[in-house]
Parts: structure tokens; C-alpha cells; sequence
């Protein structure tokens, strides 16, 4: 039997009988897969870890911090008399400028896109103001642990040593959350509300290489499985958490532009952060929000600009119950 010699292929070029997967099917449209690759954003944890506070109608916030009493006996027939005056001083929280991040979308390249972008504009957006203000609580919990009290004879922050180079050795970690725990009980500070982040590293090393009496794993139906490293996992009773906007192991030296409170860290051995929540405050101005142009910006642009804005501002209150970990 004779094959056929010239076949009719649609989407070939010119008609190239070339049998090849890229010549017989050159002009065929690819079907797209209605999957948009997200870029990896980190998860913003530390806003929930803290002291959170409306400001309006203000540029900043004070916070009135008080020392603590004495109590002694009386003598029979002795005058009492007022001891001691009661110490107390006071903190500012600023708003920060308005933080912004946007975008244009522009009505043809929408057109002719084969997936949505405006969803995931606005997702990263959003998470993008997450970010930056979520290291700035990190930086602002680090500065705190190695900040004085403003209260005069108080206590300030405190930092453990785990030893140079131990940031990653899982049971100089555990060692040290011991031990930041201790100081905190010592100085009277709630036993809820207490929370440890560490790094991504540091945390899944934790679960990997610590003996499985050490490291308490609650896990329920909805919380994920060890196998998979999710899951809420404490160490002598302090939740542990992760992140990758933890100031790890780097010092942040410059300030930003239209920042009105100081987030400058110096510190560049940071290898984790154990606290109280009553250690740090925000202040949140305007809430996060995204919003897009009106028709009349639309017609003029032929397209779509899309905000997102965020006003707080982030400082130290209680710095008697911030702890650090140091691998120094």
C-alpha cells in the first residue's frame, strides 16, 4: 500500500508535512492552565503577637507605664507615712506615613491575558504591606530586648546567649527557649500571650532533632501532622512560630523615608525571638485596603490603577518581658 504523500495539516507552516510534534502542530494554541504561579510570599505573624490599638483623630499614641510597690510592717504607735513615690513614665507610638504599594493595569493587556490579574495584584498588594510592616514588629522585638526600661529601677529586655555559631543546633535552641522562659516567670509575666518565632530552618530542626519529650506537638484534626511540619509545636510552654521576616542573623542599619518611629536594628545576631506580648505595640491609622481608579481615570488611561494603603506605626512598651536569643 502506497502511503499517502501530501497531507493536509491545519496547523502546520505551509504546509510542511514534516511529522515532528513542533511542525504539525506549530500555530495550535496552547490552552492555559488557569494556574497563576503566586510568588512565595512570607506569612505576616507578628501583628497578632502584639499589643494592637486604633489611633484617630491623632498623630500618635502615649502609653503610661508603671513601676511597682513596696510593702513593709508598722510599729505600734508610729505614724504611716507614704513611702516611696509610685515611678512612672510614659511612651510615644507615632503613625508612621502612609505606606503604599500599587499598580497599573492596562484594559488591552487584560484583554488579551488568558488569566485574571487584578485578583492577584491585589493579593500581593496586600501582602506586600504585610511584609513591611511585619519586620518592622521583628526589628522593633529584637531592639527591645537589649532596650532599658523607661521607668526608673524597672527591669528592660534581656537577651540569652546560645553560643556562636549555634543558631541552627537544635538543642542550644531548646536550651536557650528554657531558659528565656525561666526569666520571664521570674519577672512576673503572664503565662498567656507568651510566643517564640525562630526561623524556617531553625524550626523545622527543632522538629526534626529534638527528643519528642522535649518539644510538645498539639496537633488536632485541623492543624496539619508532624510528617508534614505544620501544626502549632511548643517548648516549655511557649508557642513556637516561624518566619522568614524574622530579622535573622542581619543587622538593619538604615532608616526609610517616611518612617516616624525607629525600626533601625543593629544587631546582626539575632537567632530568635521569645516575648510577652505586652513588650511591643501598634498603632494602626488607616487598615489595610486596597482600591482601584474611577471611570473617569479608566477612559483617560484605558486602564486600571490599582492601591494599596496602610498607615501604623510600631514601638516598645513593656521591654522587661523581651527576650531574645543571641547566637553569640
Amino acid at each position: 500500500m502506497t502511503n499517502m504523500a501530501n497531507i493536509t495539516r491545519p496547523h502546520s507552516v505551509n504546509g510542511n508535512q514534516s511529522n515532528t510534534f513542533a511542525n504539525k502542530y506549530a500555530t495550535s494554541l496552547t490552552v492555559f492552565s488557569g494556574e497563576v504561579f503566586n510568588a512565595f510570599n512570607s506569612a505576616s505573624i507578628f501583628k497578632g503577637l502584639v499589643r494592637g490599638y486604633t489611633l484617630r483623630g491623632n498623630k500618635s499614641k502615649q502609653f503610661l507605664l508603671q513601676g511597682t510597690l513596696g510593702a513593709g510592717f508598722h510599729t505600734a504607735g508610729q505614724p504611716i507615712l507614704a513611702d516611696a513615690a509610685l515611678k512612672a513614665n510614659a511612651v510615644t507610638i507615632n503613625a508612621d506615613d502612609l505606606l503604599i504599594s500599587s499598580q497599573f493595569v492596562y484594559n488591552l493587556d487584560e484583554i488579551l491575558s488568558s488569566f485574571s490579574q487584578r485578583s492577584e495584584i491585589s493579593k500581593q498588594i496586600g501582602e506586600a504591606l504585610a511584609k513591611f510592616y511585619d519586620q518592622r514588629i521583628a526589628r522593633v522585638l529584637d531592639m527591645a530586648s537589649r532596650a532599658s526600661s523607661v521607668v526608673t529601677g524597672e527591669l528592660g529586655g534581656f537577651e540569652v546567649s546560645i553560643g556562636s555559631g549555634k543558631q541552627f543546633d537544635a538543642q542550644a535552641i531548646v536550651d536557650g527557649i528554657f531558659e528565656a522562659r525561666a526569666v520571664l516567670e521570674e519577672r512576673n509575666a503572664p503565662t498567656d500571650g507568651i510566643s517564640c518565632v525562630l526561623s524556617p530552618r531553625q524550626y523545622l530542626s527543632l522538629i526534626s532533632s529534638v527528643d519528642t519529650n522535649i518539644l510538645n506537638r498539639e496537633l488536632g484534626g485541623t492543624q496539619g501532622s508532624v510528617n508534614s511540619g505544620e501544626g502549632l509545636y511548643s517548648i516549655a510552654g511557649v508557642k513556637l512560630y516561624k518566619s522568614n521576616n524574622l530579622p535573622f542573623m542581619a543587622a538593619y542599619n538604615n532608616a526609610v523615608s517616611g518612617e516616624n518611629n525607629d525600626y533601625t536594628d543593629t544587631n546582626d545576631k539575632c537567632a530568635g525571638l521569645i516575648f510577652h506580648k505586652d513588650c511591643v505595640g501598634t498603632v494602626e491609622t488607616v487598615a489595610p485596603t486596597v482600591e482601584t481608579t474611577s471611570e473617569s481615570f479608566r477612559v483617560q488611561y484605558q486602564g486600571d490603577l490599582i492601591v494599596g494603603k496602610l498607615s501604623m506605626g510600631v514601638g516598645m512598651l513593656r521591654t522587661s518581658v523581651a527576650g531574645s536569643l543571641q547566637a553569640k
